[in-house]
């Protein structure tokens, strides 16, 4: 059973262990909200704390033996590095569609690492497996008192850090980090509310709670990989019940745009799962304004391929990167004066697609296509308006 008293133990435990991650202001992401930078922890997220605090309370028959874990990366990193401080095998079941950059740094703390097909509940149910057979302790990443206990030390330096704070919004995927943050701040502050955020591919909590009991998912499918979690723990969804007020879900295209809003804003890089409370703030599913908010971004650990597509998508949800189809004549000059008419407009030209053997374009025109950066959706509007002004018509 959780308790305040073990997560004070956790965070004496964890001096020397874990930093004492940054809280600062991000006036320019919404009023009055502030970020908890969880992705500047060592292994790039929070999980190390209750990761290391569930490892040092291993008997001495049981570290012999060693651990296993299962995870989509972060909880496998916390796992491995805090095994390998205290001198303990360990064996992590990830699933093989785990970003590359997780599974190379799993690797590299020391860890055995068994790639598992399907998504995290399929590397659980290998965990167990291998965990019966060998004999290992399994690890449980969210529903284990101790790791709860770890996570919730966040919520103590919330408090510590802004005796004021009044919101803490944080992501949610099997709810070990809500459940410690919720439990640390509701026993010291209970009029702070407590918020989660899900993804809206992969919303377990949101629907177990609507449902008065545990859900299981047939499916998750978010970029979002740290939370794609298709059940809640029977732990965590008790105390989330008891202790978060409100969950919310974002969309995949909220969460590129919170991912992108937080490089340009707070210089501050974030995964997916680690952007959903900007995503939520930022797109009116919390209320920030008169109330001084905390944005827990939980980890940083994006592989640099996915964040190149989530750039992208960002780039295009907010109507800064957009693809536009005309035709213009095929003559000397059309194309050149159609250019002419988005250069004027500000816009700049990343790509133009010139085909004249187009299926759909008549005889004596060519179909051309730009892919353009623009200011904002508003820009893009009026350089199509401006273009259908000139006689080109947008397909």
């Amino acid at each position: 059973m959780l308790t305040l008293d073990m997560i004070r133990d956790a965070q004496n435990a964890l001096e020397g262990v874990a930093r004492r991650t940054p809280l600062h202001p991000a006036p320019r992401l919404g009023r009055d909200l502030y970020i908890k930078a969880e992705n500047l922890q060592l292994t790039g997220s929070f999980k190390l704390r209750g990761a290391f605090n569930k490892i040092r309370s291993l008997t001495p028959e049981e570290a012999e033996k060693g651990v296993i874990a299962c995870s989509a990366g972060n909880h496998a990193q916390g796992i491995a590095l805090s095994a390998a401080r205290l001198g303990i095998p360990s064996v992590i079941c990830m699933p093989a569609g785990a970003p590359i950059s997780k599974v190379e740094a799993t690797k590299g703390y020391g860890a055995q690492v068994v790639l598992v097909p399907g998504v995290y509940d399929d590397a659980a149910a290998e965990a167990q497996r291998l965990c019966r057979e060998e004999g290992y302790t399994f690890a449980h990443p969210f529903n284990d008192p101790f790791v709860i206990a770890g996570q919730g030390t966040i919520g103590l330096e919330i408090l510590e850090q802004l005796p004021e704070v009044e919101q803490v919004v944080v992501p949610i995927g099997g709810g070990g980090l809500i459940s410690g943050v919720a439990y640390a701040v509701k026993q010291r502050k209970p009029d702070c509310r407590v918020i989660g955020v899900q993804a809206a591919g992969a919303p377990s909590m949101y629907l177990s709670l609507h449902a008065g009991e545990p859900t299981e998912l047939s499916g998750v499918a978010t970029i979002a990989d740290g939370i794609a979690v298709k059940r809640p723990g029977d732990l965590t969804f008790a105390l989330c019940k008891e202790y978060v007020d409100e969950v919310v879900t974002v969309t995949e295209d909220e969460i590129a745009s919170a991912i992108l809003a937080l490089m340009e804003e707070q210089k501050t890089v974030a995964e997916g799962a680690g952007a959903t409370p900007v995503a939520a703030c930022m797109f009116g599913k919390v209320k920030t304004e008169g109330r001084k908010t905390v944005c827990l971004v939980s980890g940083g650990n994006v592989d640099v391929t996915t964040l190149s597509r989530i750039i992208t998508k960002g780039l295009s949800k907010a109507g800064r990167l957009v693809e536009l189809t005309t035709k213009v004549e095929d003559k000397p000059g059309s194309l050149l004066r159609m250019l002419q008419v988005v250069s004027d407009s500000g816009a700049n030209i990343i790509s133009v697609n010139h085909n004249r053997e187009d299926k759909d374009s008549d005889v004596g025109a060519c179909i051309v296509t730009m892919v353009l950066e623009t200011r904002d959706s508003r820009h893009a509007e009026a350089l199509q308006l401006e273009l259908q002004s000139k006689g080109y018509l947008m397909r």
